[in-house]
């Protein structure tokens, strides 16, 4: 094990019994790049995922939980605002290094809600809201922050070791601490180890503050199972696929956190959510995850693309074991979370709506319709069991030949879809088109989307620009 990873491990309090704090703590946990069906918990039989099927045990499972859009940035922009990334100029995104853009100062994120309100703040893992300073995790709310600014595979190293294709297009990748740069992920070693240390920050983090019994707020960004995958010698090498040994490391790691949460007891008064910033990026084979018996992948207004995984438990307020079927978003998350603390709600407007009832086993359900957004684009609606497709073009997954190199990506397709009506409950894979036999639902579900352009088109707000 490296040096820095050996200090990281010396800078852990010894666990001691913390008071409860008189507001609950959060801990959100964004997986990159993890599909809906690739947890043992929604019904996966080859990645081993223990912790995580023992936190969905303890809490609420989602079934119906969308990603703002199916890409990192965009994903992250919504989660961290509530709002959809293209009201802010962030839509269909995945910053790369020196971007001009980013999200704006002005907006209030999770981070700068919990602060105001009197929690310490700490970012961990991927960031990828932009790497200019006004950008990183301390002009956005967080006290404390150890972040990898945009995607793993913006690096020069390639896909899997060997790969050249990487080498002229990234700089070095980097690691920023409080905003500083500090150090780089520089080889194959310390992509292994990725996950390791960006849960050995969030330990740290959680144990200082439980044992100064001071409100706090993590959000924990794993950099996996994005490609280029990486895992600790626990498990590289031992598992029936390269992914799933990343998810087997990842999922101690959760494991990790929750242990941390119970021996330093402030697990009774915290909400832990788990989930993913969206679907699985399937031309990498067997280093990709699963859409479960959805159809596509990232990239892309299926819902294999944007329906990810969403766990939340906070013990006696949330039913262990409880599955919802609630529709629901990562925009939903900071509205829900500010309420379940008591704290004020953003200044300025935002698209998510509270599903604290639905946790609370109070209302079956509270969001009636989604917006699927690709870019600037609508590219299909939701309102309740019905989805319509605009006609657009998209990036396909099937059909793809795989290149004979283990990890190496396969060639996506361009294909098209014309207006199209499913129903997600007799059809989640979106194969039968029904339009033709439901033209009301069409119709009404054209109107919604009409409605929505407008709504958007009227509440842009400025994205935020590099100096």
């Amino acid at each position: 094990m490296r040096t820095w990873v050996l200090l990281l491990l010396a800078l852990l309090p010894l666990a001691g019994g913390a008071a409860k704090a008189s507001v609950p703590n959060v801990v959100i946990i964004n997986a990159d790049d993890m599909g809906w069906g690739d947890l043992g918990c929604y019904g996966n039989r080859v990645n081993p995922t223990p912790n995580l099927d023992r936190l969905a045990s303890q809490g609420m499972r989602f079934t119906s939980f969308y990603a703002a859009q199916a890409v990192c940035t965009s994903s992250r922009v919504g989660l961290m605002t509530g709002c959809y990334p293209n009201r802010l100029g962030l839509g269909g995104i995945a910053l790369g290094p020196s971007s001009k853009l980013g999200l704006a100062e002005s907006e209030q994120t999770m981070g700068t809600i919990f602060r105001q309100a009197g929690y310490r703040t700490c970012a961990v893992g991927k960031w990828h809201l932009g790497d200019a300073p006004q950008f990183l995790p301390p002009a956005h709310g967080f006290d404390e922050s150890m972040v990898i600014p945009y995607s793993n595979d913006m690096w020069p190293k390639g896909y899997f070791p060997g790969d050249e294709s990487r080498k002229m297009k990234y700089p070095p990748l980097p690691r920023y601490t409080d905003g500083y740069r500090m150090g780089l992920v520089d080889d194959w070693a310390d992509m292994d180890e990725l996950t390791s240390v960006q849960g050995f920050r969030g330990m740290k983090f959680i144990r200082d503050l439980a044992r100064r019994s001071k409100p706090f707020f993590l959000y924990l960004a794993t950099s996996m199972p994005h490609t280029p995958l990486g895992a600790s010698k626990d498990f590289k090498g031992k598992g029936p696929t390269p992914y799933a040994e990343t998810l087997a490391d990842l999922d101690r790691m959760v494991g990790a956190i929750m242990r941390v949460l119970d021996d330093m007891k402030v697990a009774e008064n915290t909400i832990l959510i788990f989930t993913s910033d969206n679907g699985p990026w399937l031309n990498f084979g067997k280093h990709a995850g699963s859409a479960g018996h959805f159809r596509e992948g990232k990239g892309t207004t299926f819902e294999g693309g944007v329906r990810v995984p969403l766990i939340v438990r906070w013990p006696g307020k949330v039913e262990a074991g409880s599955v919802s079927g609630a529709l629901s978003s990562n925009i939903d998350l900071l509205p829900t979370v500010i309420e379940a603390c008591g704290l004020s709600s953003p200044a300025l407007p935002i698209d998510g709506l509270s599903f604290l009832p639905v946790l609370k086993g109070e209302r079956a359900k509270v969001r009636e319709d989604f917006a699927y957004y690709y870019g600037d684009k609508l590219e299909a609606v939701r309102v309740g069991r019905w989805k319509l497709h605009l006609p657009h073009k998209h990036r396909s997954y099937e059909d793809m030949v795989f290149p004979k190199q283990d990890g190496a990506p396969a060639e996506t397709k361009t294909k098209s879809i014309d207006l199209s009506l499913y129903d997600l409950v007799a059809d989640p894979g979106e194969r039968v088109d029904v339009k033709d036999r439901n033209p009301e639902v069409v119709n009404e579900l054209k109107a919604f989307a009409e409605k929505e352009r407008k709504r958007m088109d009227a509440a842009k707000r400025p994205v935020g620009r590099a100096n």
